[in-house]
């Protein structure tokens, strides 16, 4: 097991890694629209999730895997009422790679956010 930290995203707010590799499999922590100061973006359900985005990008990177390794994603949402905007949003950054996916509506998120997402990668052999 190896435990990811980079100074791209934010910092873990507890008791939690950034991310943890088992093998080739990749387990980010749900993030939430904070910048790598950890401050929270300014803007709606649209800015904050391209801030998860960014956010789960630079945790990735780490592992040595980008968005096209995603086998999973879980979307934690504060209402369902903007699963569209959201959904816009995700799309963009994956494409035509359709990883499998969970979306919850939730009563409160960390920081009282819009959106929180967790990936799971598999990443090449020769990256572990």
């Amino acid at each position: 097991m190896r435990i990811l930290s980079t100074n791209e995203a934010p910092a873990a707010i507890g008791p939690y890694s950034q991310a943890v590799q088992v093998g080739n499999l990749v387990f980010t922590s749900g993030q939430i629209p904070l910048n790598a100061e950890g401050q929270l973006v300014e803007g709606g359900v649209t800015e904050q999730t391209h801030q998860v985005f960014r956010n789960l990008q630079a945790v990735l990177k780490e592992a040595g895997a980008t968005l096209q390794n995603v086998v999973k994603a879980t979307v934690f949402i504060k209402d369902m009422n903007q699963f569209g905007a959201i959904n816009e949003v995700y799309a963009s950054y994956f494409g035509e790679h359709k990883p499998a996916r969970s979306t919850v509506e939730v009563a409160r998120l960390p920081k009282d956010v819009l959106v929180e997402i967790e990936l799971i990668a598999a990443i090449a052999v020769e990256n572990v």
